[in-house]
C-alpha cells in the first residue's frame, strides 16, 4: 500500500469538524477490538454448537486473519485512490455483514465464510489514521491515534470479558454472537452521519494483479498447512499448498518490486532499519493472535476425558482471560512513561522478553487456575505494552515520509504471521488427536506444551530482531526516541 497515512503529504491543517468526529472512529474501534477479542471465549462453545474438534476451532481465528492479510492492502489503497471514508463505510458494511452470518450460520463452511467476511476489521484502524492525519494538524493526529488505539484495547478487555457471560445470559453462542452484529450494524449508518472524507488522493491505480498473487499466495499456504491437520503429518496435499503458496508470494513480491504502483511497499520489508521491526512484528502476531484459541480449548476441556484442563464453561473462560487481559491495558498506558527513561526499543524487546517468560512458564506450570492467571498476567504486560510500542519504532524506522505505508505494512505482517500460525498450531494440536488410542478430536497434553514452547520462542526471536534493528541504525537515528 503507498501513501496511506505519509506525514508531511497530506495537509495539516485543523479542522473542527474531524476533531468532533473522532469520538465517532473511536466507537468504530471499541467495535472492532469487541468483536475481535469476543469470540475467543465462546470457542469451546462454537465447537460443541457445529461439532468441531478443539484443533478446528482455532480455524475460526485463523480463517478471519487470513482475510485480514488481504483486506489491510487492498482497503488501504483503494482509501487512497477513491477515499478513505468510502472504504471505511465498505469496511463496516463487510464487517456487520459477517457478524450476522457468524451468529446465524447453519453450518461451519458459511462460520468461516462469515469470518472471512471480518477481515476487514482490521483495515478499519489504517483507513481511521489516514482520515485524521489528512484533516488533523501533526499534534491533533497523534492525540486522536492515541485514541484510536486506546478505544482499540479496552473494547478488546469488554469483548474478552463480556461475550463469556452473554452467552450464559442470553441462553446460548448464537444469541451472544448477535450482540457484536448489533454492534457492527449500528455503526454502518454512523458513518454516513457526520465522517468526512479525506483531502488527498494517491496517483497511480489500483494493483489488481498483486492482490489477486497475494491473496491467491496466502490461501494456498494455510491449505497447504491445514492438510497438516487432515493427513495427520506431511503429505502431497502438505507438499503441494505449501510449494504453491510459497512459489506465488515470490512471484508477488518480484511482481512489485517492478510495479509501478505496487499494493505493498515489500522494499522496506528488506532494509536494514525496518526489516527487523517487520520480523518482529510477525513474531508479535504470533503470541499475539495464534495463541489464543489454544489457551481457550485448554480450559475448556474436560479433565476426566482429556487428562487435563478445567472444564470451563464461557462464562467462566472470560474471567480467567481477564487478568491477562487487564494487564494488557495497563501495559499499554505503561508503555509511554517507560520508553521515556529506556527508549522505546528497550522496552519492546523487554515486552517480548515478558511475553516469553509468561508462556515458558505456561508451558511447566499449568496444573492449576492459579497458575495459568499468573502467567497470563506476565505475558499480557508484555503484550500490552509490544501492541503500544511496535507501531512507533516501525514508523520511526521508516522514512519521515513512509510513516503511513509502514504502519499498514506492520498490519499486513502482523496479521500473516498470527493466521499461518494459527493454522500450525491447529495442525500440532489435530496431529496429536490422531494419535492411536487417542479419544476422538482430543489433542494431547504435549501439544498444548509444544505450542506454548513455540510462543516463547517466537517471543524470544522477536526481542532479538529488535535488538539487531538497534545495532543496524545510524548513531543519529532513533534509538533513544
Amino acid at each position: 500500500m503507498t501513501g496511506t497515512v505519509a506525514p508531511g503529504v497530506a495537509p495539516v491543517r485543523r479542522d473542527a469538524s474531524v476533531t468532533a468526529v473522532v469520538g465517532l472512529l473511536v466507537l468504530f474501534e471499541m467495535m472492532s477490538g469487541f468483536t475481535q477479542m469476543g469470540i475467543t471465549p465462546l470457542l469451546p462453545d462454537l465447537a460443541d454448537a457445529y461439532g468441531l474438534g478443539d484443533s478446528a476451532a482455532n480455524w475460526v481465528g485463523s480463517v478471519q486473519l487470513l482475510a485480514a492479510t488481504v483486506c489491510v492492502p487492498l482497503f488501504g489503497r483503494l482509501g487512497d485512490l477513491y477515499g478513505h471514508r468510502r472504504m471505511l463505510r465498505v469496511a463496516l458494511v463487510c464487517v456487520a455483514a459477517g457478524s450476522l452470518l457468524v451468529a446465524v450460520a447453519p453450518t461451519p463452511a458459511l462460520l468461516w465464510g462469515g469470518r472471512a467476511l471480518q477481515g476487514p476489521l482490521a483495515a478499519l484502524l489504517p483507513l481511521e489514521i489516514a482520515l485524521v492525519r489528512s484533516r488533523l494538524s501533526v499534534p491533533d493526529a497523534r492525540r486522536a491515534i492515541a485514541r484510536l488505539v486506546g478505544a482499540l484495547t479496552v473494547g478488546g478487555l469488554l469483548g474478552a470479558a463480556s461475550m463469556g457471560a452473554a452467552a450464559g445470559a442470553l441462553g446460548g453462542v448464537r444469541a451472544a454472537l448477535l450482540v457484536p452484529a448489533l454492534l457492527a450494524a449500528v455503526c454502518v449508518p454512523l458513518s454516513f452521519v457526520a465522517v468526512p472524507e479525506s483531502e488527498a488522493r494517491g496517483a497511480g491505480a489500483m494493483d489488481w494483479s498483486g492482490f489477486a498473487l497475494l491473496a491467491l499466495g496466502a490461501t494456498a499456504l494455510l491449505l497447504g498447512v491445514s492438510a497438516l491437520e487432515h493427513d495427520g503429518g506431511v503429505g502431497p496435499r502438505v507438499l503441494l499448498g505449501a510449494v504453491s503458496g510459497v512459489l506465488l508470494l515470490v512471484w508477488w513480491v518480484r511482481a512489485e518490486l517492478r510495479s509501478r504502483d505496487p499494493l505493498v511497499d515489500v522494499r522496506a520489508l528488506t532494509g536494514r532499519r525496518t526489516g527487523p521491526f517487520y520480523a518482529a512484528a510477525c513474531c508479535f502476531g504470533v503470541v499475539f493472535f495464534a495463541a489464543q484459541a489454544p489457551d481457550t480449548t485448554f480450559l475448556a476441556a474436560d479433565p476426566d476425558s482429556a487428562g487435563y484442563g478445567f472444564a470451563l464453561s464461557s462464562a467462566r473462560i472470560s474471567l480467567v482471560l481477564l487478568p491477562g487481559i487487564v494487564a494488557a491495558v495497563v501495559g499499554s498506558a505503561l508503555t509511554v512513561p517507560l520508553a521515556r527513561r529506556i527508549g522505546y526499543r528497550r522496552v519492546l524487546a523487554w515486552s517480548f522478553a515478558l511475553v516469553a517468560a509468561g508462556f515458558a512458564v505456561l508451558a511447566v506450570r499449568h496444573v492449576s487456575l492459579g497458575e495459568i492467571v499468573a502467567t497470563k498476567v506476565v505475558a499480557g504486560l508484555g503484550l500490552g505494552i509490544a501492541l503500544s510500542a511496535m507501531p512507533t519504532v516501525v514508523v520511526e524506522a521508516a522514512d519521515r515520509d513512509r510513516g503511513g505505508v509502514a504502519t499498514a505494512l506492520y498490519n499486513n505482517v502482523k496479521s500473516f504471521g498470527g493466521s499461518v500460525a494459527g493454522g500450525v498450531m491447529a495442525a500440532i494440536l489435530a496431529a496429536s488427536a490422531h494419535r492411536p488410542g487417542a479419544a476422538r478430536e482430543t489433542p494431547a497434553e504435549g501439544a498444548y506444551v509444544l505450542v506454548w514452547l513455540l510462543c516463547a520462542v517466537c517471543a524470544l526471536a522477536g526481542a532479538g530482531t529488535t535488538l539487531l534493528a538497534r545495532r543496524s541504525e545510524d548513531p543519529d537515528g532513533v534509538a533513544a526516541a
